[in-house]
């Protein structure tokens, strides 16, 4: 298969993922007694979103972006617009910033970086992204669908080092890994979790999250998906339709893995990792050793996001834009919280208190615990 059969391909099997008719309809959402109180504090109208942004957070504020290329900073508690810019372009990959500069990267192929809300430089990569850039000591780190990954100096973007390393035929187009870890880089090498050096781009260690299974290309497919859970040395990712797995990042090693379907991230913490399936089960495992704590089968095929993990609760947002708040310990539902009626969409945060969750029709709404 060609390098531009190979592109087009992952391109389509991402289409395919994202747009699957074929499912039973959404489980009726059942009666339930409130066990927690959460209110809705601000909400803001980013335009349509067709990427699953997760804003990037530094010291209280979001950088969020829409379709459109308008690129914002966010105070996170108030909902006050710090600064917009534009990339001038279509936008294909969510945010990266390190609260001064801001990288996004446009359905061109380029690398927009903003300096305070002021454009600094733009960049052309060799093919397409869907991973949000990580911007991590005055670096620009860029992956794209081929799985290279590019390295830019923030101040003026000049090209340090790019990582190739020879892979299967088919990736998935839905956002990887790329985070930082002490003074490390990580990245998603299909279903390895690889760590560079991030000033020269080398190797230092990599390991299988999962073991892929089938009879062709497509069913062996086990991209890891992010945003990975970062739990002190412990670093966590689901691999598409295949695992979810935890590694020892100061070691290099893989510490369990649990076979799991699923195309969203997971979330967890010291105790506990969450996730739902391609069904929309969801299950808890514990955070040491992988052992199954507890199913729910109460969301069944409601579009659910990524999870996030915050006190008490594991947070779900799903395909009709509710928030759904379970007992992290049991499953059981604590609370259920309405957007705008479009699918929430990437995986909702935690910024200081404040809870945070985008929608396909580009709501950004802010809750916090009364």
């Amino acid at each position: 298969m060609t390098r531009t059969r190979a592109l087009g391909a992952l391109l389509l099997i991402g289409l395919l993922v994202a747009c699957s008719s074929d499912k039973p309809k959404p489980t009726p959402l059942e009666n339930y007694d409130a066990r927690i109180s959460v209110s809705p504090v601000w909400n803001l109208s980013l335009g349509t979103l067709s990427f699953p942004l997760v804003p990037a957070v530094r010291q209280g504020q979001l950088y969020v972006a829409s379709d459109g290329g308008e690129v914002q900073a966010v105070q996170a508690d108030t909902g006050a617009v710090m600064w917009t810019a534009s990339a001038g372009d279509r936008i294909a990959a969510g945010v990266g910033s390190d609260g001064r500069f801001t990288a996004v990267v446009t359905r061109g192929n380029e690398v927009v970086v903003f300096d305070s809300g002021r454009e600094a430089w733009r960049k052309r990569v060799p093919s397409a992204v869907v991973t949000p850039p990580l911007v991590a000591g005055e670096r620009v780190f860029v992956m794209g669908v081929d799985r290279g990954v590019h390295a830019f100096d923030a101040v003026d973007g000049r090209r340090l080092w790019v990582y190739n390393k020879p892979g299967e035929a088919l990736t998935l187009a839905q956002a990887s890994v790329v985070t930082a870890y002490r003074n490390t880089l990580l990245v998603a090498q299909g279903q390895r979790l690889t760590a560079l050096d991030p000033t020269r781009g080398t190797l230092s260690w990599e390991v299988p999250m999962a073991s892929p299974r089938g009879t062709n290309e497509v069913e062996r497919l086990a991209d890891l998906i992010g945003p990975a859970l970062r739990l002190g040395d412990r670093v966590c990712a689901r691999a598409f339709q295949s695992a979810v797995a935890c590694a020892d990042a100061s070691r290099g090693v893989v510490l369990w893995t649990r076979d799991a379907g699923g195309q969203n991230a997971i979330g967890g913490d010291l105790e506990r990792v969450y996730g739902a399936d391609a069904s929309d089960r969801i299950t808890a495992w514990r955070a040491d050793n992988g052992d199954m704590v507890w199913q729910s089968e109460k969301l069944l095929y409601r579009g659910l996001s990524g999870a996030l993990a915050v006190g008490t609760s594991v947070v779900f947002g799903d395909g009709e834009g509710y928030l759904h708040f379970l007992a992290a310990a049991s499953g059981e539902q604590q609370l259920r919280l309405p957007t705008d009626g479009k699918a929430i969409v990437g995986t909702p945060l935690l910024v200081g208190k404040t809870l945070i969750v985008t929608t396909q029709a580009g709501g950004l709404y802010a809750f916090r615990a009364d």
